[in-house]
């Protein structure tokens, strides 16, 4: 059996309790060594073969997956964050469903929720925000023209923003050309819930200054939106003149 892991956001305990058995059970590890934490390994059996897909194509990395299966023994996939976000695993699931091969997809903590731990942060606040916005700016691999920058912004929704870190400069003017005000607060979560997290809050006109300060030009995912800042209204499910199916208002 062939399982695609998601690594968690950064830190090895915030992997789930399965894809720690399952790295465990692993005779062969396809890991992405540019982005997983290498400490998660720690969790592998002794004798079980590794392998760093940032040095590997997709053909590369199913040639080591598909005969591994084939001999009956159990490969991990272990992808950053969770794999459905950013993850290429659907290419790599549909050649193994050519092949024949078996697979199952262990969900992960997404660095998006690490990112929200880090800012100690409720991305859907009533009053502000109902919707979140996972998208990246284009760069060579481009994005739907209904997709672009300008066009989510106009939302005026909380966006977070991936694969995007060394192109501030532009990505502000787009927002800012969407429709979010200069000021509407904005902030850089670099390496989400790694021992060197650095978090730095800022505005949508000032991203690539705060980024360039701080050094910061890859592995950071930027956030935008009122949920940042200190309004908003309080949630209905636990104010006291609000019925629920569980709980009568008090009078």
């Amino acid at each position: 059996m062939i399982y695609f892991v998601g690594a968690g956001s950064g830190a090895p305990d915030l992997i789930t309790v399965r894809g720690a058995r399952l790295l465990g059970q692993a005779d062969v590890i396809v890991y992405a060594g540019s982005l997983v934490n290498p400490a998660l390994l720690d969790y592998k059996k002794e004798g079980c073969a590794v392998y760093d897909s940032a040095k590997m194509t997709l053909e590369q990395v199913i040639a080591v997956m598909a005969p591994a299966a084939k001999a009956g023994k159990t490969v991990v996939r272990l992808h950053t964050g969770d794999p459905c976000v950013y993850g290429a695993h659907r290419e790599q699931m549909d050649e193994l469903d050519r092949l024949g091969l078996a697979y199952e997809v262990c969900p992960g903590v997404s660095s998006f929720c690490g990112a929200a731990a880090a800012l100690r942060a409720e991305y859907t606040l009533p009053g502000v925000s109902q919707t979140v916005i996972l998208t990246r700016m284009e760069g060579r691999t481009p994005v739907p023209e209904r997709e672009q920058i300008e066009a989510l912004a106009a939302h005026g929704a909380t966006m977070v923003l991936f694969l995007s870190a060394g192109m501030l400069d532009k990505l502000a003017a787009r927002l800012i050309a969407g429709g979010y005000a200069p000021d509407t607060p904005a902030a850089i979560v670099y390496k989400a819930t790694w021992p060197d997290e650095k978090v730095v809050r800022t505005t949508v006109a000032e991203l690539a200054e705060a980024a360039a300060r701080e050094g910061i030009t890859k592995t950071a995912l930027i956030t935008v939106g009122g949920f940042l800042g200190d309004a908003y209204e309080r949630s209905r499910l636990y104010d006291p003149s609000f019925s629920t199916g569980l709980r009568e208002a008090s009078r």
